[in-house]
């Protein structure tokens, strides 16, 4: 399901970031700036479903890691348990004769208290003989334990002849990363400038026709779509789009032909560059239930009527 998402997210985007270059050549602002909010919100989708998949794995690892240690506590516990069970049965089974009522005398008392001195003695004479006998045992024994014990410490040249303990990376590797990383710098680069070079407001060949006539028609969608309501909206774009190219629009002129076709007519004649950003502003999403298509759009000399 999370593929599936990720799937129609990356085809949002991409949709939305095409058409922003599209609306962005045509000069259509606001479906330009429709398309970058929505590719904006798609690419906050994303991260968030990312981010949030990632903080999921982080809390499963989290919840096997305590449920581990809590197996581990339990084992622990338990093998804690059987150890100190039977001591603590030989305990209950030690000195019984304790409990026994105060009245009856025993001799085993004095005959431990003997014994107890008669082996400490014992143990004092084995301790002096260990002591004069270990001295040959301990020296064998530290020769043993001599592989285990740290190397010297190794002097500055020999660490400079030592191998790095991280390898260089490959020739192939870094030419391949550097060829890439080129080709997206190259590709981003070329991206910017295209756009900008296809957006931007250049000074082009005066057009030597009279005039520059447009074919409008209004599309209206809701109750009211009586030809007053067609002739209102066809003259709000227009007026709205007469300061849309790069010489202000002071000479233009608007007439119906009826059944939701208008004419205009603009002095002095566009140039291409500044057709288009007519032809955009006009077509652009910006008048609530109403939508204007230019039909065609043309040079009228002066000898056209």
């Amino acid at each position: 399901m999370k593929k599936l998402v990720y799937v129609f997210g990356g085809l949002a985007a991409a949709g939305a970031g095409t058409y922003l270059v599209i609306y962005l050549y045509r000069w259509q602002w606001q479906r330009a700036m429709l398309c970058g909010v929505l590719l904006l919100v798609v690419e906050v989708m994303l991260f968030g479903l990312v981010t949030l998949g990632r903080l999921g794995r982080i809390e499963e690892r989290l919840r096997d890691t305590d449920r581990r240690q809590r197996e581990l506590t339990a084992r622990q516990e338990d093998a804690l348990a059987r150890l100190r069970q039977p001591s603590a049965d030989h305990e209950e089974a030690r000195f019984r004769w304790l409990e026994d009522p105060a009245d009856r005398t025993y001799v085993f008392v004095p005959v431990l208290m003997v014994t107890g001195v008669l082996l400490s003695g014992l143990a004092w004479v084995v301790q002096r003989i260990a002591s004069a006998t270990a001295r040959p045992a301990e020296r064998r024994l530290a020769g043993r334990l001599t592989v285990l014990t740290a190397p010297d410490p190794v002097a500055h040249d020999d660490l400079e002849d030592m191998p790095p303990l991280i390898a260089p990376p490959s020739p192939r590797r870094t030419a391949r990363v550097a060829a890439v990383g080129l080709v997206a710098v190259a590709l981003l680069g070329a991206l910017v400038v295209g756009l900008a070079d296809l957006t931007q407001t250049r000074d082009e060949s005066r057009n030597d026709s009279a005039a520059t006539s447009v074919i409008l028609k209004v599309d209206l969608r809701g109750p009211d779509m009586s030809a007053e309501r067609r002739s209102l909206a066809a003259l709000q774009v227009w007026e709205r789009c007469r300061d849309s190219t790069s010489v202000p629009l002071s000479h233009a002129t608007l007439g119906d032909l009826q059944d939701g076709v208008f004419a205009g007519v603009v002095r002095p004649a566009l140039t291409g560059h500044d057709r288009m950003r007519l032809r955009g502003c006009l077509e652009d999403a910006t008048l609530e239930y109403a939508h204007l298509t230019v039909v065609g759009i043309g040079d009228a000399d002066t000898d056209d009527d």
